[in-house]
């Protein structure tokens, strides 16, 4: 019964229970009483909906609104857009959930049940004009057909007063990450201008495909990206029909999941100072390692897709200058005897120098059944110990280390020496006689005291 009450109800209740044990003797038991209640009240106060402004007005005249939640202080803003046609209405479940849970720290959430008020009462995907508002935006957008065709733009770009509505609120609010719910395609759109890994880490939470659909004309996600660069929109098409509650509450958590990873990635490590020394990564090289991806991954790409693991080694040279020309010469190792040549992303020299070989775009043959997934940063030395004995280095290690481990959110549990890349949960070889391969730099104690460090900063 007590939590069908009120704020303004309970909060009275408090002062008068401990004004009543002082009558009676009872201050102690009874203040404990009032403390109970207080963090009810408290509770009560986080879990109740936040109040819905109005942000613009439909064709008909309903209200268009958007509700606020968290520190409006917090860096990072997520908006969130329940429905744009009025027919696709299964992602205002997700909008409803989002009103009642914790919002992460660091994090505000904008909330839109729906652009299209009219096309929900009468069950259009047009607003009351007949436009398709998802056309409607200026950028590319392009005049076609009449009313109440599937697709019609509106008699100009931004013409209709829902599209006005939300570009202010867009405006005003300047939302980091962007997510517009659709239907029934059951996909996540890499929206151009988007973030891909952000994409990409969203469908994998609620189990939908990452794909590319065609560059619409009109789109509120393509002018969102086009006008705020830097910031991602992008779309997410459910299936079918209503969402159930374990879909809801699946969809809800991944945007508190991708809001929490850009809060913390706003308070990213500093970029330390990388010295660019290319090695030569041509249309051959590239060729080689997407045969040698396909041979021992699967997947013919030389590219690094969402990067999940940062291997340290050890060059075993005294200099950096042999080590950077083994790496050139794209030849055969005398290991393994394959192609691409070795290479790493990242050697750091014993001066401190972090040495950039490699754009992080590209997959480096650096550990066996990781390289699919892992960066590799080379230290100049002969050992472990020479690398965690020399201050200059070993600084500019972690800093490295940590500045990657922010920008492509790479938890510290995946920071691992070489030596320790078969107990990796991302190591995959489809080569048989390769599975067990491994080298002995970077060994787990070394590791263990190296995360440590980590963790200290």
């Amino acid at each position: 019964m007590i939590a069908t009450l009120g704020m303004r109800a309970l909060w009275p209740l408090a002062p008068a229970f401990v004004d009543r044990s002082r009558r009676t003797g009872r201050c102690a038991k009874l203040t404990r009483v009032r403390r109970l209640l207080l963090a009810l009240v408290l509770a009560l106060a986080a879990a109740a909906p936040a109040r819905a402004e109005v942000i613009g007005h439909s064709t008909q005249g309903r209200p268009i609104t958007a509700t606020h939640r968290g520190d409006a202080a917090a860096p990072v803003r997520v908006l969130v857009v329940g429905s744009i046609h009025g027919t696709e209405t299964a992602g205002q479940a997700v909008i409803a959930r989002l009103r009642r849970v914790a919002v992460p720290a660091g994090v505000q959430l904008w909330l839109v049940r729906t652009v299209n008020p009219d096309g929900v009462a009468h069950g259009t995907r047009q607003n009351a004009r007949g436009v398709d508002l998802n056309r409607n935006f200026p950028f590319r957008w392009k005049a076609t057909g009449r009313p109440w065709d599937t697709y019609y733009p509106g008699r100009a770009a931004g013409s209709e007063p829902e599209t006005a509505a939300l570009r202010r609120l867009v405006r005003r609010v300047r939302p980091d990450v962007t997510l517009y719910y659709h239907q029934h395609l059951r996909l996540v759109n890499l929206s151009q201008g988007a973030d891909p890994a952000l994409v990409r880490a969203y469908a994998r939470r609620v189990g939908l495909p990452a794909r590319t659909l065609p560059a619409y004309h009109g789109t509120a996600s393509g002018w969102q990206n086009h006008a705020f660069p830097g910031t991602s929109a992008f779309v997410v098409e459910l299936p079918a029909g209503p969402l159930g509650p374990a879909a809801t509450a699946r969809h809800a958590d991944a945007v508190l999941a991708i809001a929490g990873g850009q809060a913390r990635a706003a308070s990213v490590a500093a970029r330390p100072p990388i010295v660019w020394k290319k090695i030569p990564f041509g249309p051959r090289r590239q060729a080689e390692t997407r045969a040698y991806a396909r041979r021992h991954y699967g997947a013919p790409t030389a590219r690094l897709i969402d990067p999940k693991v940062i291997v340290e080694h050890i060059t075993a040279t005294s200099a950096f200058a042999p080590a950077w020309t083994t790496f050139a010469a794209d030849a055969r190792d005398p290991e393994l005897h394959e192609l691409p040549g070795t290479c790493a992303h990242f050697i750091v020299d014993r001066d401190g120098t972090i040495y950039q070989l490699v754009s992080l775009r590209w997959m480096c043959r650096h550990t066996v059944g990781l390289n699919w997934t892992a960066f590799g940063i080379e230290h100049v030395g002969l050992s472990d110990s020479s690398l965690m004995g020399d201050q200059a280095q070993l600084h500019a290690s972690l800093a490295l280390t940590l500045w990657l481990m922010d920008r492509f959110r790479i938890t510290e549990a995946n920071v691992i020496g070489h030596s320790e890349s078969l107990s990796s949960p991302y190591h995959r070889e489809r080569v048989a006689r390769l599975r067990h391969q491994t080298h002995g730099d970077m060994k787990p104690a070394t590791m263990r005291r190296y995360r440590a460090l980590l963790t200290a900063r």
